[in-house]
């Protein structure tokens, strides 16, 4: 029997529209692995073993993803009887649902190469996490791309699919089956979703060192699928552990304290000799500030006039990196100093209130504390989280209609929200209250638009854009803070929350995590290159030593200042990924208990396997294990809670 005629066999049977789902599901998911293929093509690793991989695990996997899409149309198929099938409202019913099944697998290609396209891997958890916020969602994304036009183009496109395939989705109905036949097949159709869910392995694609071919070799769906249902990931579940007594003691004896302390906490006394400096601090994290952006660090766009000005007047921290790929991430990472427990964000997790913050530090030395958001705080949870943290809540909403030059899905543009902060800073001057004010910035994120004849680039023409408007932006707020009587007294603290891209090659580039970070403050700070190593959780003890506070800690921060030569590490991480760098090597724990140490390559961002280096292995797994421990357990309270 020849191919043509057992596919109309197969297409005349009662189920035959399952398997012509599931040939659609797969046919679309090939052209679109093949997009992304060509699309990635400079940074795939191709072999003909790469090329095996990719096509035939990612063929295994369409074929999990449409074991559940085809539930529906099985489901259907079996229930309704032999002689209700032939009739008219049928074979409209299976028109109708064709219809959504094409314009939604056509749907899922268009945006599973927008994704792409920003992060370079297939759905995770960052895509099931933006559709609790659909408004900021769909704002960005109509803002950022003809979207009607490309909704036209789809119902035409799907429309003329379905022209194409009307004799075959109606190739059926005209066949008998009786109920017991069609129960049968029914119940192994549904079988197989079930035995995917508890047998298919979202491993199976991680068999290769290059991450693309890795991504490559998933499904878009199967992987949204994973990650909607796994987007909270136990540590001691899923990655390497010690005893706990082992792992808080190794701990401890990082952190420079006393090893016989109480294995389950991180208290510890930070006493610095004489007078504290009062000083008020101005936090400025500032949206997907690579490093790479910055003519400091060898960009040659002209894009960073202003932070490249301040660098040279201020302390430049040449080797600093960001925990994570998200401002969540970010805002534990300056807020918690904590390293990044994997999953979602402790920001967006249930029971944070009362935690140890920086905010809660600076309030319990007379400060007011503020957060201050050119967006709505809602989004990310930022008001719940801050607001029972130590800080005073301040976003858009606080903004009058006549004091917005611009606005996106997003937020105010950057010179407003710097506004906005300009007047909360006053009042607490005028007030007489030292302040501690944490700002984040939102205009260098997609669809990269802000007030026209500020900058050369107009808007919305793309991030190098973006990025010279936020760098206008933070030039004009310093300036302003200039003419303020407290701006003598202030230190002036410029980060970035996260890189603009964490793609790469593999599993955790290095580079991609490379963030720039100022303390300026003139007459109490030489212009100078703070070169040791340094994490984004070391940037709240850091800006305490300078100010000489003495105070009890619980932070897994350190004052790099004081950091012992050889001691220093940074955290780097994905959702799942938690990479661990110290002494120019890199550790990385993945959820599958697996450990593995590297020779990463800090201007590429490539990385060589080492042989175990099983210190550094037990120091990574001790980090991480604890900051999970701590949180879950209600031990890193500002006072500890009880549960």
């Amino acid at each position: 029997m020849s191919i043509k005629q057992q596919t109309n066999k197969l297409l005349n049977n009662r189920f035959g529209p399952v398997f012509l789902v599931t040939a659609l599901l797969c046919s679309i998911s090939l052209l679109t692995r093949l997009a992304l293929l060509v699309y990635s093509a400079s940074s795939v690793d191709w072999s003909v073993l790469n090329l095996i991989k990719i096509f035939t695990i990612g063929l295994f996997y369409d074929l999990a993803a449409a074991s559940f899409a085809v539930i529906p149309i099985v489901i259907y198929l079996w229930l309704l009887p032999s002689k209700w099938y032939n009739r008219k409202f049928s074979r409209a019913l299976l028109f109708i649902y064709f219809f959504f099944v094409v314009f939604s697998l056509i749907f899922n290609a268009i945006s599973e190469w927008f994704f792409w396209e920003e992060f370079s891997v297939r759905y995770n958890f960052i895509a099931v996490d933006y559709l609790v916020y659909t408004t900021e969602v769909i704002g960005n994304i109509r803002q950022s791309y003809p979207i009607n036009s490309i909704l036209l183009a789809l119902v035409l496109l799907t429309a003329a699919v379905i022209y194409l395939l009307r004799p075959y989705i109606t190739a059926s109905t005209t066949s008998k089956s009786s109920f017991g036949k069609r129960t049968k097949i029914a119940l192994i159709l549904l079988c197989v979703p079930v035995f995917t869910y508890f047998c298919v392995s979202h491993k199976l694609k991680y068999l290769s060192k290059n991450q693309y071919v890795n991504e490559l070799s998933g499904n878009g769906m199967y992987d949204f699928g994973f990650a909607f249902w796994n987007n909270q990931l136990d540590y001691n579940t899923f990655y390497k552990t010690l005893p706990i007594k082992r792992a808080g003691s190794i701990l401890n004896h990082l952190l420079q304290q006393d090893t016989s302390l109480a294995f389950k906490n991180t208290s510890r006394k930070i006493a610095n000799a004489g007078a504290e400096n009062k000083m008020n601090v101005v936090l400025i994290s500032v949206e997907s500030l690579s490093a790479e952006f910055l003519g400091t660090f060898g960009n040659t766009q002209h894009i960073t006039p202003q932070l490249d000005s301040l660098a040279k007047e201020g302390l430049l921290f040449n080797n600093l990196y960001a925990s994570g790929t998200r401002t969540v991430r970010g805002l534990e990472a300056l807020s918690l100093c904590i390293p990044p427990t994997p999953g979602q964000s402790i920001v967006k997790r249930p029971d944070n209130k009362n935690l140890f913050t920086l905010g809660s530090i600076f309030r319990s030395k007379g400060y007011n504390s503020r957060f201050i958001y050119g967006g709505y705080g809602y989004f990310d949870n930022m008001n719940e989280f801050f607001s029972n943290n130590g800080y005073e809540v301040t976003d858009r909403s606080s903004l009058q209609d006549s004091e917005i030059h611009y606005s996106n899905i997003w937020g105010v543009a950057d010179e407003d929200l710097f506004t906005l902060s300009l007047r909360e800073l006053d009042k607490d001057y005028k007030n007489k209250k030292p302040f501690f004010a944490q700002i984040m910035t939102v205009s260098n994120h997609r669809p990269y638009t802000y007030p026209e004849g500020r900058i050369d680039i107009p808007s919305h023409t793309g991030r190098e854009g973006a990025v010279k408007y936020t760098d206008y932006a933070i030039g004009k707020f310093i300036r302003e803070a200039k003419q303020k009587p407290w701006f003598s007294n202030t230190l002036f603290v410029i980060v970035a929350d996260h890189c603009a891209s964490s793609a790469g090659k593999v599993e955790l580039p290095v580079d991609k995590y490379h963030i720039p970070m100022i303390f300026y403050s003139p007459g109490h700070i030489a212009p100078g290159k703070f070169e040791k190593l340094t994490a984004q959780i070391d940037i709240g003890p850091t800006i305490l030593g300078y100010l000489n506070f003495s105070y009890d800690s619980k932070f897994f921060g350190q004052d790099v200042f004081k950091i012992k030569d050889g001691d220093e590490r940074a955290f780097i991480s994905t959702y799942q990924s938690l990479g661990y760098i110290k002494n120019d090597k890199l550790v990385i724990l993945d959820p599958n208990k697996k450990a593995v140490t590297y020779k990463p390559n800090f201007t590429t961002g490539s990385a060589a396997t080492l042989p175990a280096d099983q210190q550094l292995i037990n120091e990574a797994i001790s980090n991480y294990q604890m900051a999970s421990y701590l949180y879950q357990k209600g031990l890193y309270g500002f006072e500890s809670k009880k549960r």
